[in-house]
């Protein structure tokens, strides 16, 4: 059977996402879709033109990524323990790199901030990230796996830490932030299937179960893990639990942090 993938880009998946919710519910249409339009924009975006629970249906989430709190090598942390400790002493000094304003990378490290009670400048980027970070004109960045681990591997930047709750096994020696300090912590990327609200239980049921086999493939597995990211074959129910727990956790940072979507 063919398959067309169509790239449709605009307000971090939005757009792809209002396009599929309003698809007719047949079995001939599907969204992959990130952690961020899944489950951060229902609250980020006012204006959303859908509703991420209500009008589309959850297949399988198939992939996760943890993300790497790294620093400038010159910056004397090693760990979180002495990120804390370094923070504290220079309130409002140091500070962190992200993709941009209300970006994933963005909301995890205000989550940072707040769970670790660090005063700590975020300074958003549309471009080049690690260029001012290695450069030392930023203390840190915690970037995805698929992003940041080429970096961290050729000694550019000093990781101390996985934002996973359990370790990752491409980066062994990094502990996570949950055993580092803060219990619990955890801000990872995922990705997975969706269809339109409606769509019946039997395309539902047997689009999950290709879509997992397709991501278990041994070679498959492989490939991803040496980028850092996980296979997984979360069920639709499952699926669908995951949304609305994250959909809950991250309106609870946006809003306590006060985070605006970029223009």
């Amino acid at each position: 059977m063919p398959v067309t993938v169509e790239n449709i880009p605009g307000a971090g998946g939005s757009v792809g996402g209002d396009r599929v919710a309003k698809a007719a519910p047949d079995g001939t249409t599907f969204y992959w879709g990130a952690n961020g339009a899944l489950a951060i924009n229902p609250t980020l975006l006012s204006n959303q033109t859908y509703d991420v629970v209500r009008d589309l249906t959850p297949v399988a989430r198939l992939l996760v990524m943890a993300s790497i709190l790294a620093v400038n090598n010159d910056v004397p942390i090693k760990s979180f323990a002495d990120l804390a400790a370094l923070a504290k002493a220079q309130p409002g000094k140091l500070s962190y790199a992200s993709p941009g304003t209300g970006t994933p990378q963005h909301i995890a490290g205000e989550m940072l901030k707040a769970q670790g009670g660090l005063d700590i400048v975020h300074v958003p980027y549309r471009g080049a990230v690690f260029t001012d970070v290695v450069g030392g004109r930023v203390t840190m960045t915690m970037q995805n796996m698929g992003t940041i681990l080429p970096v961290v591997r050729q000694g550019l930047l000093r990781g101390i830490a996985v934002t996973s709750l359990t370790r990752t096994p491409i980066m062994p020696d990094l502990p996570t932030l949950a055993e580092s300090g803060l219990p619990g912590f955890e801000a990872t990327s995922w990705f997975g299937l969706m269809a339109p609200a409606g769509t019946p239980a039997p395309i539902i049921s047997k689009t999950y179960q290709q879509a997992v086999k397709i991501a278990m493939e041994p070679e498959m597995k492989a490939k991803l893990a040496q980028l850092g990211v996980d296979t997984v074959s979360d069920s639709p129910d499952a699926f669908g639990a995951i949304i609305k727990a994250d959909i809950a956790k991250w309106a609870k940072v946006i809003k306590d942090a006060n985070i605006k979507a970029a223009d």
